[in-house]
């Protein structure tokens, strides 16, 4: 596949980006905006130089790939109509809202051997690809992703509008499986838990300690990894990286050193973006599966359920 056409559904705040990305690769042809506000979509269509679209259907048969950024709640719709009809998926995060319907797309993308992607753009970010080849078996983690109010995201709660960001980035350097989770949360702002805390135990012993908060002053995105023998802290706002491990000596003394670190320079959407694209051309299985969209999509929902249980015995 030579030349790539695309449609993104979905021109709000983070639509307009893929629009962007999409419009710096040269194989890569928009063909179409689409968005249930008609001013959005036509005022993209203007700037990027392609159709606007009411109604994402249209974009069928017409475009090898697409990029969905619509509200949760339209998550399964839409990308069940595209996975359907052949086209390759950039599903943004969460994956959907239950955990059948996103057995239905992982399982409709490989019946029909289509690239499937979830958009965790953390995953891109240089501060997290810095650790991929120093990481080795975290023993404990803390992750704070904090962020004043916005609407926006706000069809969800804060687990799986921010928490569930950094669950997908344990869930990838962890690998082992989930033995147990404690969470609590509450509203403040909205009608939906608006700042939780969560607890998450790995059946290799690792335990992971995540805050997330929509309703402060000032953002914070950082998660802390510990192992027996070395510590990495990630800045993901600022896309920095601060790691550290022991140095042993033959007589049993042991110092704490720096260990130094290459980090990329690198834009993590467009670096999202661009490998969707190498997935559609070569076949090959994206960076982030729709199979990984659905296990951090399991956690968050068992961290929800836990809140609004013990929400529930309070009243």
């Amino acid at each position: 596949m030579s030349r790539i056409r695309v449609g993104v559904v979905g021109i709000g705040h983070l639509g307009n980006y893929h629009l962007q990305k999409y419009a710096r690769i040269e194989d890569v042809e928009i063909v179409g905006a689409s968005d249930s506000q008609t001013e959005r979509a036509r005022k993209a269509a203007d700037q990027f130089g392609c159709e606007a679209l009411s109604d994402h259907r249209r974009l069928l048969g017409r475009v090898d790939a697409v990029s969905i950024a619509v509200p949760t709640g339209a998550h399964y719709a839409v990308a069940h109509d595209f996975l359907e009809a052949g086209v390759h998926v950039l599903l943004e995060k969460p994956i959907t809202e239950t955990l059948a319907q996103a057995d239905e797309l992982v399982a409709l993308a490989e019946k029909q051997r289509l690239a499937f992607q979830i958009g965790f753009v953390e995953r891109f970010n240089p501060a997290i690809v810095a650790l991929e080849g120093v990481m080795k078996k975290p023993v404990f983690i803390e992750a704070h992703r904090l962020h004043p109010f916005f609407e926006r995201g706000t069809d969800v709660d804060v687990v799986l509008d921010l928490m569930v960001h950094d669950l997908d980035l344990i869930l990838h350097f962890v690998q082992s499986s989930v033995t147990d989770v404690a969470a609590v949360g509450v509203s403040v702002l909205s009608e939906k838990i608006d700042i939780a805390n969560a607890r998450v135990t790995f059946a290799d012993g690792c335990v992971a300690n995540l805050t997330a908060s929509r309703v402060t002053a000032k953002t914070m995105q950082k998660i802390r990894f510990f192992e027996t023998n070395g510590y990495h802290s990630a800045d993901c706002a600022k896309r920095e990286v601060s790691s550290l491990r022991t140095r042993r000596f033959p007589d049993g003394k042991v110092e704490i050193v720096a260990n130094p670190l290459n980090i990329p320079k690198h834009d993590p959407l467009e670096e999202e973006i661009q490998a969707f694209v190498r997935a559609v051309k070569t076949g090959m299985p994206p960076p982030v599966t729709g199979e990984e969209g659905r296990q951090s999509l399991e956690v968050a929902l068992n961290i929800v359920d836990r809140i609004e249980s013990a929400r529930r015995s309070l009243r």
